[in-house]
């Protein structure tokens, strides 16, 4: 193996070991409560040395990224709120996410930088374009990587919103419609959701917590929307706002709300269905019509070939 290509490897190591590493530091203050959960459930029991020293470490990374993530801190409040309301909407609600989140792209982009540190040598040894190439590549994924990230999780949750929220709000309307408060129905939907829509299910549960806490309903339902990042949820607690300030039947208005989005999901799903020809189109002629066309021609262009050969 020549000098290009042991560089090639090490970069290639350098960049899996900042994306592992930018997982790591992302989720590490979630796997570190899940340890000290299993180590509190299973209390009377040995802990093993290896889970000790797991937790340890993870600890003191999270730690270190906390503390770097601290110096690179905006102080601006403004700021501050619309980067926890984005790490919020894609599930980081901790009370250090900004912090671990900001920590999280210094490393990154330290990583990038000492990648393409890695590659100078091969570049001036005569590496030439494929070098350039593989250092923008650490550059990009050490910008926007950590953006990206974030942009991929809120777009998978909001798939999930989307889905449950009609779901939500027929049992929501059945609930009131039972005879139960809003604030009643919304414990005992939660239960109900957790199966099969968690984060929506968790959102609910702060909800209920802030309700408990003393906060206004007006204001629980709007940053409820807030974190959950739809329209339709946006709509919904302007909806409930002018319905108790109005005084209108409170059931009445879930029941026609939940048709409307009852209504919205179906064309939303046939919206997809309409689109499907439009998209399957690419695949067919690059793939499938190639295949069918061979497969159709081949044998009478034998047939023409070996009659041809006999004359």
């Amino acid at each position: 193996m020549d000098g290009g290509d042991t560089l090639i490897v090490y970069a290639a190591i350098a960049l899996l070991g900042v994306g592992l590493l930018g997982f790591a530091v992302i989720g590490g203050r979630e796997a570190l409560t899940i340890l000290r959960r299993r180590a509190r459930l299973s209390a009377g029991g040995a802990q093993t040395a290896h889970s000790t020293l797991a937790a340890g470490a993870m600890a003191r990374v999270a730690q270190g990224v906390r503390e770097l993530g601290g110096r690179m801190d905006d102080k601006d409040p403004d700021a501050q709120s619309l980067l926890r309301l984005k790490l919020a909407q894609a599930g980081f609600s901790g009370r250090d996410a900004v912090t671990l989140y900001l920590g999280a792209r210094a490393l990154a982009l330290g990583g990038a930088i000492a990648a393409t540190l890695v590659l100078l040598p091969w570049a001036t040894a005569g590496g030439g374009p494929l070098a350039i190439v593989i250092a923008a590549s650490f550059a990009v994924a050490g910008i926007l990587g950590p953006d990206q990230v974030l942009k991929a999780r809120k777009t998978a949750r909001e798939r999930e919103y989307r889905d449950g929220f009609p779901d939500m709000l027929d049992l929501m309307v059945a609930s009131v419609e039972a005879g139960l408060s809003l604030d009643a129905a919304i414990g005992r939907i939660m239960g109900e959701l957790v199966s099969r829509y968690p984060n929506l299910a968790d959102h609910m549960k702060i909800m209920t917590l802030e309700l408990r806490a003393g906060r206004s309903r007006k204001e629980a339902w709007s940053r409820f929307a807030d974190r959950l990042g739809l329209d339709e949820a946006r709509s919904f607690a302007t909806m409930l706002r002018q319905a108790e300030d109005m005084g209108v039947s409170l059931g009445e208005t879930l029941s026609v709300f939940s048709d409307d989005m009852r209504n919205k999901r179906m064309m939303r799903a046939e919206e997809k269905a309409m689109a499907l020809p439009a998209k399957l189109m690419l695949p067919l002629i690059l793939f499938i019509f190639p295949c069918l066309l061979g497969a159709l021609i081949l044998p009478a262009a034998v047939h023409v070939a070996q009659v041809l050969s006999k004359h």
